[in-house]
């Protein structure tokens, strides 16, 4: 129950990361790429990620410029899945009030109600 609570959670902040950085890239801003990209590199030049998921968040990334399946890949429902968002390169992306109202938001309606404010 616990680990299904957590997953919940965090499959639902990276739908808003995804949702974000989808933006921002439509806006022309690349920025927030740059930025996972720079963390994957980091972490896998620092032995803090294998191969098989440095690839994984490389090719996610590459979805960029198509949305619905830059979503599907980061919302990929699959064991392997799971555990890398939960090491998420995503770090810093939301502000902690956007994670906050994002989690308080999936506590009390759906996803899709969520707003991500700039």
């Amino acid at each position: 129950m616990k680990d299904e609570l957590i997953n919940r959670q965090v499959l639902v902040i990276h739908r808003a990361i995804a949702e974000k950085m989808l933006k921002a890239h439509q806006a022309g801003d690349d920025s927030l790429r740059q930025k996972v990209l720079e963390t994957i590199s980091t972490r896998y030049d620092l032995g803090k990620m294998r191969y098989g998921e440095y690839l994984t968040w490389q090719s996610v990334l590459e979805l960029l410029d198509s949305p619905e399946d830059f979503v599907k890949g980061i919302m990929e429902d699959s064991p392997q899945m799971n555990k890398y968002r939960r090491r998420t390169p995503f770090v810093g992306i939301l502000t902690e009030d956007e994670r906050q109202r994002v989690l308080t938001q999936d506590a009390l309606g759906s996803i899709d109600d969520v707003a991500i404010l700039f």
